[in-house]
């Protein structure tokens, strides 16, 4: 099985690299490529949905990004430990009616010994927002490193 650093046990500095390095993966949008950091046998709950296996999880972000437009994502370590962080997320999108979001979350995560994540569990709030409101400007793709953070935000 490939390994994917950084490996559990996390430091702080490991932790926050992976999810820097999911966050810029997630703002690419390419189900394929987002797909092979999990497990062949990941379990998820994300809302209402339940997804199980990497194809599994690979439509269910096709249909995300189809639905979820001109998504813009910031992720933040909120805690770590052994195997398994917590991070909490907002992102902004449009609909295609062209009305703006921004969705507010958490993720527990659970990592195997090759760094694969095996178990992802994600509640999200979806707030609806005027375009006026957003915060997030940078183009579609990885977020600049001098972009301010969801802290610095003061989301």
């Amino acid at each position: 099985m490939e390994s994917k650093p950084p490996l559990p046990p996390f430091t702080e500095e490991t932790a926050a690299a992976k999810i820097r390095m999911a966050e810029d993966a997630w703002n690419l949008r390419d189900p394929g490529r987002v797909a092979m950091v999990y497990t062949e046998d990941t379990r998820w709950r994300n809302r209402a949905e339940f997804p199980t296996g990497r194809e599994d999880v690979r439509r269910f972000l096709e249909r995300k990004w189809a639905r979820e437009l001109d998504y813009r994502l910031i992720k933040e370590l909120w805690a770590y430990t052994g195997n398994r962080i917590a991070v909490r997320f907002a992102y902004e999108w449009h609909d295609d009616s062209g009305q703006w979001y921004r969705s507010y979350g958490n993720e527990n995560w659970e990592f195997n010994e090759q760094g694969s994540m095996r178990l992802r569990f994600a509640s999200i709030n979806d707030l609806p927002i005027k375009e006026s409101e957003r915060k997030f400007f940078w183009p579609i793709g990885r977020r600049p490193d001098d972009h301010p953070g969801l802290s610095d935000l003061g989301l």
